[in-house]
C-alpha cells in the first residue's frame, strides 16, 4: 500500500549494507536466546543514580528493571512482573520485540544519524505513511517527543494566525496568540506546552508561564464557547482521549462541537494524541472513533517507535503553507535509526488484525474489571477507549498500585490520583487480561477497603 522509489544503484548498495547487517542481528537474536542478562548488582545502580542524576522522578529505592520480554519485565533480583504501563503507553510492540530489534540492527549497520541537512529513505517512507493514515493530513514534521510536537504545533498556530492576519490586511500585532486547553489535560513539560497544562503542581514552580491560555471544561461545549474568541484564539488543544486526565473518551457532540467552534473562530484544532493514538484505542488515531471532526494538526508520540525518541506533528497543507525553511527545525528529528525503527511499528500496529485485537482486548479487560470488582465499596466507574483504561475510585487509588508492584503487577494511577490507570503494550492476551484483573480485583478488596 505505501510505496517508495529507490534507484537501482541505491538498492544495490543497501543490499550490500544489509547482508552484513542482517547476519549481525540474526546472530544477536540467537546469542540473546542463549545468553542469560548478565548480573546487574541494583545496590550499585541506584547508589549511582541517587549520587549523580536530578531527582525528578523521586525512584529513591525501587526496583532495577534489567530485561523485558513482550508484557513481562524482570529486575535485578530476578523477580517477575506482569508489564500493564507499557513505559507509560510507549511499549506498543512489547519488551524486548524481535522485528523492532532487526530494525534498529540493520539500520545502525547503514545509517544512524544526518542531522536535518539531507534527506533519508527511512524518514520519508515513514512520512508517506503518516499522511496516508488520515484523511487530514498532509504534512508531517517530525521531532524528538510528545511536548516537543505540541511545541511545535503551538508555533505552527501563532505562525498561521499572523498570516491571517495579514490576509486580512491587519498588522501582526493584531494578530490572534491566545490559546484554549482543558481542565485535566496534560500536554507536556517545556514551557509552551506546560502552559497548556491543568496540573498546578507541574505548572506552579515555574511560573510566570508562557501568557495567552485559557482553560475549559473537558466535555463542556458551553464552557469552551466562553474562550474560544474570533480574533483572540489562535489555536485550541484537545486530547480525544483524556489519559493523566483520568481516563476521559471525549463524546462525538463535544468534538463535532470544537471543530465548528473553532471553524467559526478561524482557530486551528490540535488533537493531542500523543498517549492515545496509533492503535491505543483500537483505532489508528484516537480522533476517528468520531465522524466528522478531523483537527488541523494532531500531535504523536510514545508509541511510534515503540520507546526510541520521536514525536511528529500531522498537520493539513494549510499550516504548512505558512511555514518557511528555517522558521522551526530539531538536529536529531527524523533520523534514519529512530525513522526505521517507526516504519517497523508503524507497519504492524496499522494493520486491521492487530488493531481489531486491541479493540477486543480492551473490551475485555473493562467487562472483567466490572464483573470482578462488582460490588467494591469504593468504585465508581470503569472506563475507557480500547487499551487505554481506567478504574475510578472515591479513595486513592495509590496503594493499590503499590500492592500490585510488590504482587508483580505493573500499572499507574490518574486523574486526582483516585483512577488505577492501565495501559499495557498493544499486544497483550486474553490469559494476560484475566490475569491482570483477577489481581487488581483481589488486592482491591484487600487494600482499599
Amino acid at each position: 500500500m505505501f510505496t517508495t522509489t529507490t534507484t537501482t544503484a541505491t538498492t544495490e548498495r543497501v543490499a550490500l549494507a544489509t547482508h552484513g547487517a542482517r547476519w549481525g542481528a540474526r546472530r544477536a537474536t540467537r546469542v540473546a536466546r542463549m545468553t542469560p542478562a548478565r548480573a546487574i548488582d541494583g545496590d550499585q545502580v541506584r547508589r549511582d543514580e541517587n549520587e549523580c542524576i536530578l531527582n525528578t522522578y523521586g525512584r529513591g529505592q525501587g526496583e532495577v528493571m534489567v530485561r523485558g520480554k513482550g508484557v513481562l519485565m524482570w529486575d535485578s533480583d530476578g523477580k517477575e512482573y506482569i508489564d500493564f504501563t507499557a513505559g507509560i503507553a510507549v511499549n506498543c510492540l512489547g519488551h524486548a520485540d524481535e522485528g523492532v530489534a532487526k530494525a534498529l540492527a540493520q539500520q545502525a549497520g547503514l545509517l544512524s544519524h544526518t542531522s536535518n541537512l539531507f534527506h533519508t529513505e527511512p524518514a520519508s517512507t515513514l512520512a508517506r505513511k503518516l499522511v496516508n493514515s488520515a484523511p487530514f493530513a498532509e504534512r508531517v514534521f517530525f521531532c524528538n517527543s510528545g511536548t516537543e510536537a505540541n511545541e511545535a504545533a503551538l508555533k505552527f498556530s501563532r505562525k498561521y494566525a499572523k498570516k491571517q492576519a495579514e490576509n486580512a490586511g491587519l498588522s501582526v500585532e493584531e494578530a490572534a496568540t491566545q490559546t484554549v486547553s482543558f481542565k485535566n489535560g496534560f500536554h507536556g513539560r517545556t514551557m509552551g506546552a506546560l502552559a497548556l497544562t491543568w496540573k498546578e503542581q507541574y505548572r506552579t514552580p515555574f511560573a510566570p508561564l508562557v501568557p495567552g491560555n485559557s482553560f475549559a471544561t473537558y466535555g463542556d461545549l458551553e464552557s469552551a464557547s466562553k474562550v474560544i474568541v474570533k480574533g483572540k484564539t489562535c489555536a485550541v488543544f484537545v486530547e480525544p482521549v483524556q489519559g493523566e486526565g483520568g481516563i476521559y473518551p471525549a463524546d462525538a457532540e463535544f468534538l463535532r462541537g470544537l471543530r465548528k467552534l473553532c471553524d467559526d473562530a478561524g482557530a486551528l484544532l490540535v488533537y493531542d494524541e500523543v498517549q492515545c493514538g496509533l492503535g491505543r484505542t483500537g483505532k489508528i488515531w484516537g480522533h476517528q472513533l468520531v465522524t466528522g471532526a478531523e483537527p488541523d494538526m494532531l500531535s504523536v508520540a510514545k508509541p511510534l517507535a515503540n520507546g526510541l525518541p520521536i514525536g511528529v506533528v500531522m498537520m493539513k497543507q494549510k499550516v504548512a503553507d505558512v511555514m518557511a525553511p528555517g522558521d522551526h527545525g530539531s538536529t536529531f528529528a527524523g533520523g534514519p535509526l529512530v525513522c526505521a525503527v517507526a516504519n517497523e511499528v508503524f507497519d504492524r500496529v496499522t494493520a486491521p488484525a492487530f488493531l481489531s485485537n486491541v479493540e477486543a482486548r480492551g473490551a475485555e479487560l473493562k467487562t472483567a474489571l466490572r464483573e470482578k470488582l462488582a460490588g467494591h465499596p469504593h468504585l465508581k466507574d470503569v472506563r475507557g477507549s480500547g487499551l487505554l483504561v481506567g478504574v475510578q475510585f472515591d479513595v486513592p487509588a495509590a496503594p493499590l498500585v503499590a500492592a500490585l508492584r510488590k504482587d508483580g503487577l505493573l500499572t499507574l494511577t490518574a486523574g486526582a490520583g483516585d483512577v488505577l490507570r492501565l495501559v499495557p503494550p498493544l499486544i497483550v492476551t486474553s490469559a494476560d487480561v484475566q490475569k491482570a484483573s483477577d489481581m487488581i480485583a483481589t488486592r482491591a478488596f484487600d487494600v482499599l477497603k
